[in-house]
This record gives C-alpha cells, sequence and structure tokens, in this order.
C-alpha cells in the first residue's frame, strides 16, 4: 500500500563552495558586520535552486535579514526568552530574540466576521470535504528515467487493463501475479484514500477516474504505470462556515503577519547599511 504514497524527499545540499561565480560574489555585511562565507555556503542547503548563485543568493539574503532583525532586537534591550514546543525541542536564543521582536514591534489584526465570511462565499470550493475513495490497483514499476521501462510498464498496464474489462473478476488475480505494491497480497485493495494520502499525479488520475469499473488508461505517476479499479467514489461535501471560521481567519492573520513582516525588514532595510545583497529595502515607516 506504502507504494504510491508520496515519499519525495529533501534536496540535497547544493555544493556551492568551489563556484567561480560565488567565490566573486562580493562580501554580505549589515550595519558594518560581515556574514562569513562559510556560514552562507552551510545555508544554501536550506535554499534549493537551480542555479548555485540562486542557493548563494537566497542564504545571503536569510542571514543578512536575521542580522538585521538580531541588531534591531539587540538596540531594543530584548532579553532572549527561549519557548519549547510539544515535542520538548528549545528553541535557540537567536530565535527567541527574533520572535519575540516580532511579537512585539509587528502587530497583526484580527479579522472581523464579515471579512471571514467574505472570503468563504469567494472560495466556496476551497471549504469542502474531501472526496473519499474506495480504490484497487496494480502497479507496473518503472523509474521516472528510464523511458523504456516506462513504455514497457504503460504497455504492459493496457494489457491488464484489457484483461480485466473483458474478466473484471480477475483484477485480484492479476494483482497478485503483476503488482510490484505491497497491496497486491490484498488483490490491490488500498482501502479508502482521499485527498493528500497518494503522490498527487495518483490523486489527479483518480479524479477523472468512473467509478464501478477499470480505469481505461493508465494512471502514470513518479513509480511507473498503475492499472486502477475505483470501487466507489463518496463525493466531498460543502463544509459550513461556522466549522471553517477559524481555519480562515488563521489564514487571513498568517497572510497579514507575512505582509507585515516584510514591510517591517523593509523599514530596517532602508535605515541600515547593507552590502553584498539587496533587501528590497525602504525608507518609509510601515511598521510604528
Amino acid at each position: 500500500m506504502t507504494t504510491v504514497l508520496d515519499t519525495s524527499r529533501v534536496a540535497p545540499p547544493a555544493a556551492t563552495a568551489q563556484r567561480p561565480e560565488l567565490t566573486r560574489a562580493k562580501p554580505v555585511s549589515v550595519n558594518g558586520v560581515v556574514i562569513p562565507r562559510g556560514e552562507i555556503a552551510r545555508e544554501t542547503q536550506h535554499h534549493p535552486a537551480t542555479k548555485p548563485i540562486e542557493a548563494w543568493q537566497a542564504a545571503a539574503r536569510a542571514l543578512a535579514i536575521r542580522e538585521l532583525l538580531l541588531q534591531e532586537a539587540k538596540r531594543l534591550d530584548i532579553t532572549p526568552q527561549p519557548q519549547m514546543d510539544a515535542e520538548g525541542r528549545r528553541e535557540t536564543d537567536e530565535e527567541a530574540i527574533v520572535r519575540q521582536l516580532i511579537e512585539q514591534e509587528v502587530v497583526t489584526p484580527e479579522p472581523d466576521e464579515e471579512t471571514c465570511r467574505r472570503v468563504y462565499e469567494q472560495r466556496r470550493q476551497a471549504f469542502r470535504s474531501s472526496d473519499l475513495y474506495g480504490v484497487r490497483h496494480i502497479l507496473l514499476a518503472a523509474p521516472p528515467a528510464d523511458s523504456t521501462a516506462r513504455a514497457e510498464a504503460r504497455q504492459q498496464a493496457e494489457a491488464i487493463i484489457a484483461m480485466v474489462k473483458a474478466d473484471p473478476g480477475c483484477f485480484s488475480q492479476l494483482a497478485a501475479a503483476h503488482s510490484a505494491c505491497s497491496s497486491k497480497a490484498q488483490g490491490g485493495a488500498l482501502g479508502q484514500i482521499s485527498r493528500g494520502q497518494t503522490v498527487p499525479e495518483f490523486e489527479a488520475g483518480l479524479a477523472d477516474a468512473p467509478v464501478g469499473e477499470v480505469a481505461g488508461a493508465p494512471i502514470e505517476t513518479r513509480y511507473g504505470a498503475h492499472v486502477v479499479f475505483v470501487d466507489h467514489k463518496c463525493e466531498g461535501q460543502a463544509l459550513p462556515f461556522d466549522l471553517v471560521r477559524e481555519a480562515i481567519s488563521g489564514w487571513l492573520i498568517e497572510r497579514s503577519q507575512n505582509a507585515a513582516i516584510k514591510q517591517y525588514i523593509a523599514m530596517l532595510a532602508g535605515r541600515a547599511t547593507i552590502a553584498g545583497i539587496d533587501l528590497e529595502a525602504s525608507s518609509s515607516p510601515l511598521v510604528r
């Protein structure tokens, strides 16, 4: 059953240290405090990008913003008061200081009832329970980069689809004989699945699959070609406003807070002397 679950991993750290374009990059500093190149290089692993220079710039920007906020917290004489999360992990002093600075200086208003209702009416399709599928499948495995294996898997899947169309009762037997998924022991049954439980390409294929018969074409995912039989589908239902009001409010608060933090950083950058990186500085006192 785990074969169609999303097992994608975080991209490996970018190899940036020896790139000529990076060694030529200007030193990054905030109000005269230089951010070491080694620290920027280590930070790049948290900023995946198609080009090393883009990862470097994103890392340098992130560290410059952190330094800018730490300097402002020091100016305001903020004493770190680290918190712990539910799993017992404790903030570092720097993390605590930045959090406290934002909490103190960036004020985000609570959205009112009218605003929440307006969002609800405008985005009704987003506030529905997930469709629920009862699914069986047969996986013909093939690596994403192997075009020959992909073509063979697709061809085999199409042959199996033809057999199931001729005799729907043979699906379990064919799953046991051909599927590369552990679900073959249950006749290919994945149980009841809903949004977010499988990889996006499999989920998208389910939305178009007929109910009560084998899908006419294989669903292709990063794992290979899937022969899919949707036994039943329960349509998602519209959720009442009262049930999603808190979630809407939280989304609006987060969006407003992100905008306010960006403005606050721009204001601080407008007052600072920053070299080697552009923080889109603004001299307007946007946050008080």
